[in-house]
């Protein structure tokens, strides 16, 4: 059996002001054919999957580009046309293949292109023919649409938030893909469309039954797999939005009867019943400090570079500063001029800084301080599940009891090896922040005395109620009063 493999995969903020072009992709990650480490990243885990598959099985595998940009806003045309059609020429020189293995995001979004994904998935199927398998592993926090179901036999998306199973569902989407191959199941795909801008945390309730409950589901009664697309409301497409993908073993009433009732029970959770509370920063810090013991974990959710942004915002650095008697961390913060001076200043050199607070209106103001230098690297390289994540050239400074991290790559706060690494002991803190959304979680709670997550204004638009969405199908909650009447 023969088998080709490849990843493309960024997930677009349309409202950001970081466009990407192809060096994007070039610097944050990208691997020609067969040059893929051992080890997999977020989207492209079907890499690894397919290839430990193919040694166990004695399978043909051919690898294609495999490659990622870090969230920002939208791809240039030239970058996405250029990678796709790379990957294309890599599948039409692999001809004939039995089965075609996709590792995306499921929200690319290039000038041009509004479904970069369903258009790979399309193009494929047009070269591989109708014989063929074609899979595609997505994020969950992907635009679900009509066009990539068509194109592909079998698409599986992360069950967590946080994304702590993107390994475990490449192989399952390997698996399911290659039983199919072999004639033993017969997908066919529903999908259910909620018809809301909604999503939900699989470390807290009621994330965590519901996800727990869906997988006991699969492998039963003729369900091949279950996938819920939460969608990613910062980006003006049609198909933003939460949907339901059932695929069963050639039964598609079957399929259509189950998503309809996951649907409606994540209808039924309501706008708000799945969400955290979101605490302003004073009110945050209150909280923290009547928590006993520390350090209490802050998310900054709305500064996360995983949601498309810089996270560069200055609004939690304020508002510890005006607390000087709190001892506190915050990282990691996008400032790669501000590395630079601090690493060229050496370690325990006192310097006059400038940091922070550049990228957007609602980054707030760029920080003037003295600050100390604790400790500089030359590539900060934190883990995140099977994965490593380069932040590039950092630093940690210090302003009296605060401790801040500046990084020259956009990245979330994955571990605590953010601020460890660079000589910053967290069990010293009463507060730490995080520039992170809730993949933060698995590696900060078992050392956290209590999470709360923050409302700092921005840049990453988190009321849907006030987006400015134009392409959006409509009616849809929360835009729309009863869009399912």
């Amino acid at each position: 059996m023969r088998i080709f493999v490849a990843s493309l995969a960024t997930e677009t903020n349309t409202f950001s002001p970081l466009y990407v072009d192809r060096s994007a992709f070039e610097s944050s990650f990208y691997c020609p054919p067969g040059a893929h480490p051992e080890t997999p990243t977020l989207c492209s885990a079907p890499v690894v999957a397919a290839r430990r598959r193919a040694r166990a099985d004695g399978l043909t595998l051919i690898e294609g580009t495999a490659t990622w940009a870090e969230p920002a806003g939208l791809v240039s045309r030239e970058a996405y046309e250029s990678l796709r059609d790379e990957i294309l020429d890599q599948l039409k020189a692999a001809l004939p293949v039995d089965v075609v293995l996709f590792g995306l995001h499921g929200s690319m979004v290039a000038r041009s292109y509004d479904d970069c994904e369903g258009d790979l998935l399309a193009r494929s199927r047009a070269l591989a023919g109708n014989a063929a398998i074609i899979g595609a592993e997505l994020d969950m926090h992907c635009h679900l649409t009509d066009q990539m179901v068509e194109a592909a036999d079998v698409i599986v998306a992360f069950k967590e938030f946080p994304h702590t199973d993107f390994l475990e569902r490449a192989e399952d989407l390997v698996d399911l893909c290659l039983r199919a191959a072999r004639g033993e199941v017969k997908p066919i795909s529903a999908v259910f469309d909620c018809r809301t801008i909604s999503g939900f945390m699989t470390s807290r309730e009621p994330g965590r039954s519901f996800v727990d409950r869906i997988k006991a589901l699969e492998g039963r009664e003729g369900i091949l797999s279950i996938s819920i697309a939460h969608g990613f409301q910062a980006a003006d497409v049609y198909d933003v939005g939460t949907k339901v993908l059932v695929i069963a073993d050639g039964n598609l009433p079957k399929a259509e009867i189950l998503a309809a009732q996951l649907g409606h029970e994540i209808i039924g959770w309501g706008l708000g019943g799945a969400v955290p509370r979101h605490f302003k920063p004073d009110e945050a810090i209150a909280e923290a400090l009547a928590v006993a013991g520390g350090p209490v974990v802050l998310a900054d959710r709305w500064d996360n570079p995983g949601g498309g942004v810089a996270g560069d915002s200055t609004v939690m650095v304020e508002a510890l500063l005006r607390h000087p008697e709190i001892p506190a961390a915050i990282g990691a913060l996008w400032d790669p001029v501000a590395v630079t001076f601090c690493r060229a200043a050496g370690i325990g050199a006192e310097i006059s800084l400038r940091f922070g607070g550049k990228a957007a209106a609602t980054s707030g103001r760029p920080i003037d301080a003295h600050v100390r230098v604790r400790a500089t690297t030359q590539d900060l390289l934190v883990p995140f599940e099977q994965s490593w994540v380069s932040l590039g050239p950092a630093a940690a400074v210090t302003i009296g009891d605060l401790d801040v991290v500046l990084a020259s790559t956009r990245a979330q706060t994955f571990s605590p090896q953010v601020f460890t690494d660079l000589d910053v002991d967290l069990s010293t803190k009463k507060i730490v922040v995080v520039k992170s959304s809730n993949h933060f979680h698995a590696a900060f709670a078992p050392i956290a005395a209590s999470i709360f997550y923050l409302d700092t204004g921005g840049p990453y638009p988190s009321d849907a109620t006030k987006i400015s969405y134009t392409k959006a199908r409509r009616p849809l909650a929360p835009l729309d009063p009863n869009p399912w009447l």
